[in-house]
């Protein structure tokens, strides 16, 4: 004997408040939407319904196809002076160095760098003094190559989806979630043709839409006193 909890009772006088006209399927499907918390979703790159967001998370991660640890390669730094480097522009105030080699216009850069750095204390008119060295020394230029550090390695999480690198699994989880469903009404799953409904889903939905499933629901509302007048509009519109 199917038994209707208090709190389904308050979900189906609202929905029928809301909706007097409501066929028996339509009413038995928002039944058993609340009873098992059917919140179908369409994973649109499939064209497959599953019956909620969480349990297709865990189908595609059992089988590997929502997440790829993978590693990546991070450079520490990129050098101002390297072994190829044959002149140089020096701040005198800082020791900030430009290659003419490791920058695309190494002159303005030493310029703009000495008018506005904050140890620069000599003025010139008022303004701070443009007053930098150059060197073509190779000896001199070898005091500024500074040996780079070695790349760390950081392990990253990329979309089996996309392709797209995340920091976290939780990330690409959120991604996949924001981008790539779409929610659908459990009331439109059954009758729809135009995309797959994933295996457990579907025999979920048809073993609950056997004809003693609905007609113990039927019987169940029949005997809540305020939803026996849907009954008998519903055994009416059968019986014609």
């Amino acid at each position: 004997m199917l038994v209707i909890t208090e709190n389904l009772k308050d979900d189906l006088r609202g929905f029928l408040k809301k909706n007097k006209k409501a066929d028996l399927i339509t009413t038995y499907l928002f039944f058993l939407e609340k009873r098992y918390r059917v919140a179908p979703v369409l994973f649109i790159r499939d064209k497959t319904i599953y019956q909620s967001q969480e349990m297709l998370v865990k189908k595609l991660e059992d089988e590997g196809r929502l997440w790829r640890e993978t590693e990546i390669k991070i450079q520490m730094g990129q050098p101002t002076v390297n072994a190829e480097t044959k002149k140089i522009y020096i701040c005198p105030f800082t020791g900030k160095v430009f290659g003419d080699n490791t920058h695309p216009n190494p002159q303005d850069a030493i310029y703009d760098w000495v008018s506005t750095c904050k140890e620069n204390t000599e003025r010139v008119g008022g303004l701070r003094a443009k007053r930098f060295f150059v060197s073509e020394d190779p000896e001199v230029i070898a005091n500024y190559i500074v040996k780079r550090k070695e790349p760390i390695t950081k392990v990253v999480f990329s979309s089996a989806v996309t392709g797209k690198l995340f920091n976290s699994k939780q990330a690409v989880i959120d991604d996949f979630l924001k981008n790539q469903l779409r929610p659908l009404a459990f009331t439109d799953v059954p009758n729809q043709n135009r995309f797959q409904i994933e295996e457990g889903f579907l025999a979920f939905i048809q073993e609950q839409l056997e004809e003693s499933r609905i007609a113990a629901f039927v019987e169940a509302i029949s005997k809540i006193e305020e939803l026996s007048p849907f009954t008998e509009q519903w055994l009416e519109e059968d019986a014609v």
